[in-house]
């Protein structure tokens, strides 16, 4: 009798009605038909958008996966071929590229991305971004290219662009049919 009134409670509490805002999937991390979907993670950003203590932040954290085990790892040897800076972090565009990589690694070492994951990662991601920072003629090319002689040089970028100057209205009527784009000096 005693199995028998325990079962009916079981069938009883089977039946009634979930509770509200209760996921039957929340066991399995997934929201419930109608309710409020589940918070979105926060949307990386370009390290070149942060400033100040968010920046410093984020690049403490780059320095050590790029210490740790960018280098250790796919460092390779310095060479003419393949110069590295050891104050790659005041190289804006290498600090850009290390940090893209970066983030693209923790996305393909997460679970989600399945088994071939990091395959993908090393075949679309950390094969250009090494050749792209650490080429003859790329960012790092004035800096060290020998262990025995630490360099370090800032390259300058190119100038600003000449923009041409427009004629204001009242000029380009008097002067006639123009080029509305035409360099004045």
């Amino acid at each position: 009798m005693e199995q028998s009134a325990q079962q009916a409670r079981q069938l009883d509490h089977l039946a009634s009605a979930p509770a509200p805002g209760g996921s039957p999937f929340a066991a399995f991390g997934m929201p419930g038909f109608g309710g409020p979907p589940p918070a979105a993670p926060p949307e990386p950003r370009p390290i070149l958008e942060l400033d100040g203590e968010e920046r410093e932040d984020e690049l403490d954290a780059l320095s050590d996966w790029v210490d740790d085990f960018l280098l250790p790892v796919y460092g390779a040897e310095v060479t003419t071929a393949a110069p590295w800076c050891l104050q790659w972090q005041e190289h804006d565009g290498v600090v850009a590229w290390l940090h893209a990589l970066w983030l693209a690694y923790q996305q393909h070492k997460d679970p989600e991305a399945g088994l071939s994951g990091l395959f993908v990662w090393h075949r679309d991601f950390l094969a250009h971004a090494i050749a792209a920072i650490r080429s003859p003629g790329g960012p790092l090319s004035a800096c060290m290219t020998s262990p025995e002689r630490p360099a370090h040089r800032l390259l300058p970028g190119p100038p600003p662009s000449v923009r041409p100057e427009r004629e204001t209205a009242t000029e380009s009527d008097s002067a006639g049919p123009g080029d509305p784009y035409e360099l004045t000096a």
